[in-house]
């Protein structure tokens, strides 16, 4: 075996080296498939023959093959890519891999991604940027449940080409009549998916055969060998600057008062200075001044540079907007259609409100219940009331504020996004958007000439929403009832929302289970809010056990104008009042999802106002609550 020289144009001429490996198209790649399918060893496999691997490098692997490698004696290609000590213990990849190679005519960037099920989520990662993916079949068991799984979700992503690679042809004795067999068995369920084309190749990763070029024990392959057809195969990157200019602004570059640049990643399209172009959600029309890059200005940028723009106008632009051609602009429109991948432990929270990441654009969105989610096996449309780790589903999403997209079948950088939970700051889904729904585009705020100001001036007051929140039997109702007396008593113009009372109304559809209770505020949050704008000072008293739903309701709200109202009781002494006898039934089995026995209350962390009711009473609780809503003062207990 021969570890990697470098080109002898390196030490002659390293500026001719990088220039003629600068202008090289790059090709990104995915391998993906079902456990041991052999993922990991192709990978290997390519670089080793490519020549990219140095002298420490192959030495560090026959040391590792040695002890921890499953190829006997022989070089475990594998270990070249399965970097983790717990994938090199196992056997198996975990995270995703990525990898970079060139040969003479491209450059290459693969990603391994894992085979598990519960990596799932990995797999969407590393094909979300993917241009081609290797699905490779161990020959010997044929297409697997992974291996629909995959190949769905590469399909999902938009990866137009795809590879079937029959791995370890020479377990089976390179037996045509096996290959044959899987591949018309695949080509019958990519046909059902909408993949109409693919190219299968028979391969070993382990001996070589057909990866970098054509073997002598399949003289029936006319090819092409795998590496020959990624040097061949059309990159996303050049179809990109056939179409419509876009590129999402990223950052605002004014170094000096005389220079007031627009820098981003060209999505697609061409530009050139005096191309008319469209600023987005605005929709204000400009011409480009210069294209600044490094190197200095530019007559011309396409899909896949960066680049800062000038405008001849000084126009409104920011971080998050996105310069169009002004003759093809995209959509903005607040409310979709997308197909989701769920990709955390804890389940999607239909009412729940997430951060929405697309492009440059952040804006904050509440996915509602699922239309149905997707069987992978079978393409059956599932009954789904939420998403669980892996699951893929089919859901409307609403955004606080209009955002600039382009269905993803046409745009993966303005097609799609990311979920990102505002609690945990964790990213817990991927999607794909397909079409603004129609009701967002016929449906309109309304102009009203009497404000929410006008309103509370009209009542001498400023409108407020005190929301109390608590254990069951902490004392919020009780507070919350003294608190409205007093204000009534002032001649000030309230109204109470009771947990209680409004599930015998308005929530009465709703039951007690995480997503339940989430729409349960969503809806007091918005008629709240509906009661503020009239100038009232409206109170609530709920368990809203969840930190996101209480933030949720405070930003659909000025600032200011939200109070959060901690009754702080120990759960001991909340069990100890039992008022209802709800704890009694929850111990004994007869309540599920009951808060604070069975369902997590999560305690607000820095509250406007907190009553501990082992120290205070609820009358100078009540009292103390009015004075600091009024503006006057009392000591905090």
């Amino acid at each position: 075996m021969t570890s990697y020289r470098p080109d002898a144009l390196i030490a002659s001429d390293i500026s001719a080296y990088l220039t003629l490996h600068q202008n090289k198209s790059l090709l990104r790649f995915i391998t993906c498939g079902s456990v041991d399918d052999g993922k990991s060893t192709l990978i290997g496999r390519l670089l080793y023959d490519s020549k990219m691997i140095f002298e420490d490098q192959l030495a560090s692997l026959e040391a590792d093959s040695k002890r921890v490698g499953t190829q006997g004696q022989e070089i475990d290609f594998a270990l070249l890519v399965d970097g983790l000590a717990a994938e090199r213990e196992q056997g198996i990849t975990i995270d995703v891999a990525y990898r970079f190679f060139a040969t003479s005519t491209r450059k290459f960037i693969v990603a391994d991604t894992p085979g598990h099920e519960q990596y799932t989520r990995n797999m969407v990662t590393g094909a979300s940027t993917a241009d081609l993916a290797v699905i490779l079949i161990d020959a010997r068991k044929g297409v697997l449940t992974q291996t629909r799984r995959h190949s769905y979700l590469a399909h999902l992503l938009g990866i137009r080409h795809i590879v079937l690679a029959v791995n370890k042809m020479d377990l089976i004795g390179y037996d045509q009549a096996a290959y044959d067999a899987i591949v018309e068995d695949y080509r019958t369920f990519a046909e059902s998916i909408g993949i109409k084309a693919f190219t299968p190749i028979p391969i070993s990763g382990f001996k070589g055969d057909n990866v970098t070029g054509l073997s002598e024990n399949t003289p029936w392959f006319a090819g092409p060998a795998l590496l020959e057809h990624l040097e061949r195969v059309e990159v996303e990157a050049e179809a990109d600057r056939a179409k419509p200019f876009r590129l999402p602004v990223q950052w605002v570059n004014r170094p000096n008062l005389d220079f007031r640049g627009f820098a981003g990643l060209i999505a697609s399209g061409t530009v050139k200075p005096g191309d008319a172009v469209r600023i987005l959600p605005s929709g204000r029309i400009t011409t480009v001044s210069r294209i600044v890059a490094m190197g200095g200005d530019r007559d011309e940028a396409g899909a896949g540079e960066s680049v800062t723009l000038t405008l001849a106008d000084e126009v409104d632009c920011s971080r998050g907007d996105v310069i169009a051609a002004a003759d093809a602009p995209p959509q903005a429109a607040d409310q979709f259609k997308a197909t989701i991948v769920w990709m955390d432990q804890n389940e999607l929270l239909p009412g729940r409100a997430y951060w929405l990441k697309l492009g440059t654009q952040t804006v904050s969105v509440t996915v509602r219940e699922p239309e149905h989610a997707i069987d992978v096996n079978t393409l059956a449309h599932l009954s789904a009331r939420t998403l669980k780790l892996n699951d893929i589903g089919v859901a409307e999403i609403a955004a606080d504020r209009p955002i600039v997209f382009e269905p993803y079948a046409d745009s993966h950088d303005l097609g799609g996004f990311i979920l990102i939970d505002k609690v945990s700051n964790a990213t817990v889904a991927a999607g794909m958007l397909h079409h603004a729904l129609r009701r967002a585009q016929n449906v309109h705020w309304q102009a009203v000439e009497i404000t929410r100001e006008a309103h509370a001036a009209q009542k001498s007051q400023q409108a407020r929403l005190l929301w109390f929140t608590g254990l069951s039997g902490s004392g919020k109702s009780t507070i919350a009832n003294l608190v409205e007396k007093k204000l009534h008593a002032m001649g000030k113009h309230s109204f109470l929302l009771d947990g209680d009372n409004i599930r015998h109304g308005l929530n009465r559809d709703l039951g007690f289970s995480d997503a339940d209770r989430v729409e349960n505020i969503r809806r007091v949050g918005e008629v709240a809010k509906l009661m503020t704008d009239a100038g009232l000072i409206v109170l609530t008293a709920f368990i809203s056990p969840f930190r996101a739903e209480r933030e949720m309701v405070r930003a659909m709200l000025p600032q200011g104008d939200f109070f959060e109202i901690f009754i702080d009781t120990p759960i001991a002494e909340a069990e100890r009042r039992d008022p209802k006898g709800l704890y009694r039934k929850a111990r004994a089995g007869e309540i599920a999802n009951f808060t604070g026995i069975s369902s997590p209350y999560e305690a607000p962390g820095n509250p406007e106002i907190r009553v501990d009711t082992t120290r205070e009473s609820p009358e100078a609780a009540a009292e103390r609550i009015v004075e600091t809503i009024m503006g006057t003062w009392s000591p905090v207990i």
